[in-house]
């Protein structure tokens, strides 16, 4: 990759509102640009957003095979409305096959939850880096969603890749607007009580923890590996 200065695009991107952000991003970072999406509860808010600056870019979702049948639904649901260019990847390794080479890793503590989610998330994601020639990719990554994220720079490089946070000050209020303002549906399982959503095995909602740093991971973690 060039070598780029991202100090100034990181002093100037807390000026600017969210689409701003994503076309200096276009402007000034290499191409080939994706925005990864897990479908989760507020995901229409960036797919919608990119959709305004730059219809047509690629929409990386990695599937894991263990994902809600609701998010399949959504995930249908926002392809269809917005007319996305979606771009789903996997591991070439089926989760029956998974399961029975390796058993249930998410059950196996921190250790197995790390090995489950470099085989099931952070492999297949860069492998659809690499199909589609990906230098810059955005997520819908916000600091309010846990304490690992809140030290998270607008722009930074991971594994060689340029990767841009254009809703990183967002609130959950700024979400939920956005949302109202421009029609767009939450994910189905919000009315449910989950705040979070991941894989079935390991996502749980409000009505079943007490510490909301629990909705995920069994409260082990928060992140997948993806935003690490």
């Amino acid at each position: 990759l060039p070598a780029i200065n991202l100090k100034p695009l990181n002093q100037s991107f807390g000026r600017l509102d969210a689409l701003a952000r994503i076309e200096t991003a276009l402007s000034h970072l290499p191409g080939q640009f994706a925005l990864t999406s897990s479908f989760g509860i507020d995901a229409a808010v960036s797919l919608h957003l990119f959709n305004e600056v730059a219809p047509g870019l690629p929409v990386i979702l990695i599937d894991t095979g263990y994902l809600f049948k609701e998010t399949y639904q959504y995930v249908e649901t926002l392809t269809e409305r917005l007319k996305l260019n979606l771009k789903i990847y996997q591991s070439p390794v089926s989760a029956a096959r998974f399961e029975a080479l390796h058993g249930q890793l998410w059950q196996q503590g921190l250790s197995g939850i790390e090995q489950y989610n470099q085989w099931r998330k952070v492999e297949p994601l860069e492998a659809a880096f690499n199909a589609l020639n990906i230098n810059s990719w955005f997520t819908g990554v916000r600091r309010s969603q846990s304490a690992t994220r809140k030290q998270l720079p607008w722009v930074a490089i991971k594994n060689g890749r340029h990767k841009v946070h254009p809703l990183l000050d967002w609130t959950d209020r700024d979400m939920y607007q956005y949302l109202k303002q421009h029609g767009l549906p939450q994910h189905p399982l919000f009315e449910r009580g989950y705040l979070t959503v991941g894989d079935t095995h390991s996502t749980r909602s409000i009505h079943e923890v007490t510490d909301p740093e629990q909705l995920r991971f069994f409260g082990l973690k928060r992140e997948c590996g993806i935003h690490e």
